[in-house]
């Protein structure tokens, strides 16, 4: 087998807590200096991302978020650990053009190792860290870090529509031990939900 290593380098990468500020329910609470790391070899060579365990303020440790345009795929192994997955989907305006602050669809997957989640095209999704210990999982997401214009795909990953609306449409916390949602108030409709086990908080 060849490989090509010319992009090594880019392989890794981590999200620091400045750069989670965008997406987190009290951007002003203390966190972690790194919150997640990941190595991306595309679907040819494989991903993998580790979670901090603890939490940011009572907001547990997430990925940042991302919407899945075109027709991108991909499918989470748990490896270890515990948490959840969150997805949405936006409901779609007159002209078929997507609603940032509308979510047709929400759902709440609990996850531990074993686990398997599959996010379809069009859906937006980020995986939660509720455990006392690393989660860590695999996946065959074709992006990866190098370089390339967006356009040229059959299919990406947007993070601006997250990014523009502080995070998903709910916030996963810590709540008499146990983790629970808080809505994010700039969502002004989720027409379906599926909270699996997890109470709802009002603020």
């Amino acid at each position: 087998m060849t490989i090509d290593f010319t992009h090594v380098k880019d392989h890794y990468a981590a999200r620091s807590h400045e750069a989670m500020q965008d997406v987190l329910m009290d951007p002003t609470a203390p966190g972690p200096s790194i919150h997640y790391y990941m190595i991306r070899g595309s679907s040819e060579l494989g991903n993998i991302t580790v979670w901090e365990p603890g939490q940011v303020g009572t907001e547990y440790i997430k990925t940042y978020g991302h919407y899945h345009v075109g027709t991108l795929q991909e499918t989470y192994h748990v490896l270890s650990g515990t948490g959840f997955a969150l997805l949405q989907k936006r409901a779609l305006d007159s002209s078929g053009k997507p609603l940032n602050d509308v979510i047709e669809e929400f759902k709440i997957i609990p996850v531990t190792g074993g686990s398997i989640v599959h996010m379809d095209s069009g859906s937006g999704h980020l995986l939660v860290n509720t455990g006392a210990t690393f989660l860590v999982t695999t996946d065959d997401s074709p992006v990866h870090f190098t370089a390339v214009d967006t356009a040229s795909l059959p299919g990406h990953a947007d993070y601006s529509a997250v990014k523009a609306m502080r995070g998903f449409a709910f916030y996963v916390v810590e709540h008499e031990g146990v983790a629970a949602l808080v809505p994010n108030p700039l969502y002004k409709e989720i027409k379906h939900t599926d909270f699996a086990d997890l109470s709802l908080l009002t603020v």
